[in-house]
């Protein structure tokens, strides 16, 4: 009978031994991949660190912007129009309510350039026989068919001058402008009872020499009464919902000043440069329209919502010269409304050189005696400068360009306007009055 062979003494210790040798191989070679692994990927950061380190550092201006905005704007500072011409091109929003037909194809008449653009408004007041007269007779006529370049605004508005229906209508004329308008330099907006105090050409000469940059526009921070009686009540325009016009009504909340943005205030009549416009309707970092809904419950709103917007934006405070270009006669204080000008008030439009005067009666004797003292127009005419040559010839119409400053023919306007603008850019800290 065989027995089993008692342990020697150290043998298990020995099997034990033998155990952990075959897990502890795999587990070096583990470590030793692992390492190699963490070495190389050492290796090649430090070698790439070691290469950035010799590459040139991007710069500001090209690194890459972070948030959109940033991006929109260098999106819209590439793809910059060309170098403008010689000649600055003006688009016109002329707008008019009930019984102002007659008096809309008057200021067209007194305003026409071929080589500006027009937008005429008759608003949703006016009888639609109103509407579609001035419509008949701006396209029946010879000389805006053959320049294309007078557009009636067919799908009409309702304005009220107090309530921000008025703004939404000149937003929406500047988005027509902006799309069908073709190339043009500065927005004008006026009224039926607007009236130029000098040739087109008096006024293209002039902006020929200034900077394309420059918003004409009257405004302050100095909002004084304003704040308790117009920034403070809420109120409500009808003429948002309604298809008939009626006054502007309060609640009785108040609201307290915005702390988002500062609030100015200034003129509702202005002239603002092509990029402005487009800012306010494109509205990249939508201050455009966060400024627009507080202005729908503001009282006069039109004489608020640009100056707002431009003077809280860096890219635009700079570029504002505070004055309306008109000649308006007011009350001290002002009321709503200014006075009606006349005869007697002559002088006083001539020596404040301004382009344009309000307000105008329909069919006041002073502006007969514009047309003859100031402007040189006929009645029904046009006014005379570089281009109406062309009303005795046969050419192609279409879009028309004045190449060189010398083909206009200013008259002794220019020199009135010309001392109006050179006052006004060189006066003492002009740089430092920017949105004060």
């Amino acid at each position: 009978m065989l027995e089993a062979k008692p342990p020697s003494p150290g043998s298990g210790a020995a099997a034990h031994i033998h155990g952990h040798r075959r897990w502890a191989a795999p587990l070096l070679a583990s470590v030793l991949l692992f390492s190699l692994l963490i070495s190389a990927s050492l290796f090649f950061s430090s070698s790439r660190a070691l290469l950035l380190s010799f590459s040139p550092l991007p710069t500001a201006a090209s690194a890459e912007p972070l948030f959109v905005e940033a991006k929109l704007r260098q999106q819209m500072r590439a793809e910059e129009r060309p170098p403008p011409p010689a000649v600055p091109r003006i688009a016109y929003l002329i707008s008019g309510s009930a019984g102002d037909g007659a008096a809309l194809r008057r200021t067209l008449r007194a305003l026409y350039h071929p080589a500006n653009t027009y937008l005429v408004h008759l608003d949703l007041e006016a009888p639609a026989a109103e509407r579609a007269e001035l419509a008949a007779a701006i396209r029946a006529d010879p000389v805006y068919a053959r320049f294309r370049n007078v557009r009636v605004v067919t799908r009409a508005n309702l304005v009220t001058y107090r309530g921000p229906t008025m703004v939404a209508n000149t937003l929406h004329a500047a988005a027509i402008l902006l799309r069908e308008g073709g190339d043009w330099d500065w927005f004008i907006n006026l009224s039926a009872s607007d009236y130029p105090l000098v040739t087109q050409d008096d006024l293209l000469h002039v902006l020929s020499e200034l900077p394309r940059q420059l918003n004409f526009i009257e405004h302050t921070s100095d909002i004084g009464w304003k704040e308790w009686q117009r920034a403070k009540p809420v109120i409500i325009d009808p003429g948002l919902y309604s298809l008939q016009k009626s006054d502007v009504f309060w609640i009785t909340e108040k609201r307290s000043v915005p702390t988002a943005f500062k609030l100015f205030t200034g003129s509702a009549w202005m002239m603002l440069t092509h990029q402005f416009i487009e800012y306010c309707i494109w509205g990249w970092d939508n201050l455009p329209r966060t400024v627009l809904m507080y202005y729908a419950n503001f009282l006069s709103s039109p004489e608020g919502y640009f100056h707002t917007v431009i003077c809280n934006v860096p890219e635009f405070r700079n570029t504002t010269v505070n004055h309306d270009l008109h000649f308006i006669s007011w009350d001290n204080p002002p009321k709503q409304h200014p006075h009606y000008l006349t005869v007697d008030d002559f002088e006083g439009m001539l020596n404040s050189n301004a382009p344009f005067a309000r307000k105008f009666g329909r069919e006041d004797p002073v502006l007969d005696k514009i047309d003859q003292e100031l402007l040189g127009r006929q009645p029904d005419g046009f006014v005379p400068g570089g281009w109406t040559y062309l009303l005795n010839t046969t050419e192609k119409g279409g879009p028309f360009t004045v190449e060189r400053v010398q083909d206009l023919r200013p008259g002794p306007g220019v020199d009135r306007l010309k001392k109006l603008v050179t006052g006004l850019l060189t006066q003492e800290g002009f740089d430092d009055k920017h949105c004060l």
